[in-house]
């Protein structure tokens, strides 16, 4: 009967573990309208690898993960991916002039000084919520 209860604890177990994920260094950069997108950066660190699978907030239609794509003529393009992989222990950085969340379809412009709520999606089923601070319409980091 001991054998039964671990064996059935030990294949349940997957279900019932899920990523910790650490966000550090959130921020958005401040708009200057609603009707052009804005974007968000902060870094996030996993303990075991996972996916970054969807984003929402209150304020926009529309949240994607875009990455930077060097063309062979040279040129940088943003393209959007489905899913950002976080490896176990490695911190991912979105950052200006790299990966970073885009905010479409805004409802409000991003105003210095308030905070920019976020719910983060993993594939394992976990959700985050959180706050990131709106910069300066030039910040480059909180940092600054």
């Amino acid at each position: 009967m001991k054998i039964t209860i671990l064996a059935t604890a030990l294949t349940l177990w997957p279900f019932f573990a899920s990523a910790d994920v650490t966000i550090s260094d959130g921020w958005a950069r401040a708009s200057v309208l609603a009707s052009r997108p804005a974007a968000a950066y902060l870094t996030l660190t996993s303990d075991q690898s996972d996916q970054l699978v969807a984003i929402t907030t209150p304020i926009a239609g529309n949240v994607t993960i875009h990455a930077v794509d060097t063309g062979d003529d040279g040129v940088n393009r943003m393209v959007e991916i489905d899913a950002l992989d976080l490896r176990s222990g490695e911190p991912v950085t979105l950052a200006p002039g790299s990966m970073h969340l885009m905010l479409m379809g805004l409802s409000e412009k991003l105003e210095e000084g308030t905070d920019l709520p976020l719910i983060l999606t993993f594939a394992s089923g976990a959700r985050m919520e959180i706050s990131v601070p709106v910069l300066g319409p030039g910040a480059m980091g909180p940092q600054e």
